[in-house]
């Protein structure tokens, strides 16, 4: 529609996405906490809980903007794309701290601590790359650079995970080791599809930088 591009946009898009951002660097943090440091869990699981919660607030704050704005500053696609990827990557990680709360399984594992290191990287990254959106002609460059930074990010979860799996059984005689072992590897798993989830933002801002850069 011609006409729509001599309307003016409605912006608040922007603030929205980067208050979902700051969440999820904030939820990620959170979550390197709970690995790293055993003490006072459980109230740093509720918090990931909250902010889970906030993430879903903000995201239903953007798909009400978007069924009452007529022009947005992004497709519409990119930006129910990019909501939906900035809530998974929060839900992700939220859920991982959880089940490392019930599973009570004592000290983490360094696979879970390279991880939550990755995990907070790639949450650091998103809320740098997440406000150049609002001038992605002229941040085109420096979006690109955090684009492929959360993209390698992934890949060395990949790595972790492989690694992870691969030892996982080491040393497995009794019951009791087992499921211990089962546990730490849907653990493992699960904190993977949280960087998976990371990625999924980039592909998304990807996206964006080839129809608006």
């Amino acid at each position: 529609m011609v006409l729509a591009r001599f309307l003016p946009r409605d912006e608040q898009f922007f603030t929205h996405f980067r208050d979902a951002a700051e969440n999820a660097a904030e939820t990620a943090r959170l979550l390197a906490e709970v690995v790293d440091n055993s003490s006072d869990t459980e109230r740093k699981v509720r918090r990931l809980r909250d902010l889970e919660h906030q993430g879903d607030e903000i995201s239903h704050r953007i798909f009400s903007a978007l069924n009452s704005t007529f022009v947005t500053p992004l497709d519409r696609d990119d930006i129910r794309d990019l909501t939906t990827a900035l809530d998974n990557f929060v839900d992700d990680m939220e859920e991982a701290g959880k089940r490392l709360w019930l599973y009570r399984l004592g000290a983490p594992a360094e696979p879970a601590r390279l991880f939550a290191r990755i995990l907070k990287e790639q949450g650091e990254t998103i809320a740098r790359a997440i406000p150049l959106l609002e001038r992605t002609g002229a941040n085109a460059e420096e979006l690109r650079r955090q684009v492929l930074e959360l993209h390698r990010l992934e890949n060395e979860g990949d790595e972790i995970l492989s690694n992870a799996l691969a030892a996982l059984y080491d040393g497995v005689a009794e019951i009791p080791a087992l499921v211990c072992a089962l546990r730490w590897g849907e653990l493992y798993a699960l904190l993977e599809d949280a960087t998976d989830r990371g990625e999924d933002v980039a592909d998304t801002l990807e996206g964006i930088l080839i129809k608006y850069a």
